[in-house]
């Protein structure tokens, strides 16, 4: 089996496909919990508080940074092994095949922006949160668009959604993150089923369709939610800049 997974281009292309269908329903529950948020600060606050630095939910994020880094090593693995197998060929002049979509051409590129706008998530969000609470510290600190100095609860998700999000370059940086993930998502959603053995003229089409709809609702979920964090700002922080959970 291990030979399979480790030398068979199908074994790794069925890693990737595991792999990328666990990242797909993360980002999917990630999306739901965020668009709480518009509707209620202290709702998703409460499920911040509920995930935090408990067992279970430091256990998932290291599975997380598991799938993560298997899905991008497999991936690298199979770019790497593809160039060699084309040799001087990839330097040739080709006509483009009907129906390759530029998204199938360029998804380790988009997977190298998706890693690094993961990478500022990780800066702005866990490190804040989950790591300051797995260190037993108490507070998180930030910076608000004014250059006020914030001490909150890690926690406030809210409140520091809301900051982050009130400087508009952060803004923009995200929503480039998010377009990246929205093409990354249109072909990897579908050939995940493909490399599952959904490969032929009735399902494709299908496939194609659902991959599309997944991409847009996991883009549209992220994007609405940075950009009324960035005009509501003020009211967030107003709201929540004194929160506590309760005991």
């Amino acid at each position: 089996m291990s030979n399979f997974l480790c030398n068979s281009s199908i074994g790794k292309k069925l890693v990737m496909s595991i792999s990328g269908c666990f990242l797909v329903l993360f980002l999917l529950f990630h999306m739901s919990m965020n668009i709480a948020a518009l509707f209620s600060a202290e709702a998703y606050n409460a499920i911040c508080a509920f995930l935090g630095a408990n067992w279970y939910a430091v256990a998932a994020t290291g599975v997380l940074a598991a799938g993560v880094f298997v899905h991008f090593a497999y991936a690298l693995w199979l770019t790497i092994q593809n160039r060699k197998a084309r040799g001087q060929q990839r330097y040739a002049v080709t006509v483009t095949e009907k129906g390759v979509s530029w998204a199938s051409k360029n998804m380790l590129v988009l997977g190298v922006i998706v890693i690094l706008g993961l990478g500022l998530h990780l800066v702005h969000f866990w490190s804040k949160m989950q790591l300051v609470e797995v260190i037993h510290s108490q507070f998180a600190m930030g910076v608000d668009a004014n250059g006020a100095e914030l001490t909150f609860h890690p926690a406030n998700g809210a409140l520091l959604m809301a900051f982050t999000f009130s400087k508009w370059y952060n803004v923009v940086l995200y929503l480039v993150w998010f377009a990246a993930l929205w093409f990354h998502l249109t072909h990897g959603v579908w050939s995940m089923f493909q490399s599952a053995g959904f490969a032929n003229d009735t399902w494709y089409p299908r496939l194609k369709c659902v991959a599309n709809v997944v991409a847009t609702l996991i883009f549209l979920g992220f994007a609405v939610v940075a950009v009324v964090c960035f005009f509501k700002s003020s009211d967030f922080i107003a709201e929540m800049v004194n929160w506590t959970p309760s005991l």
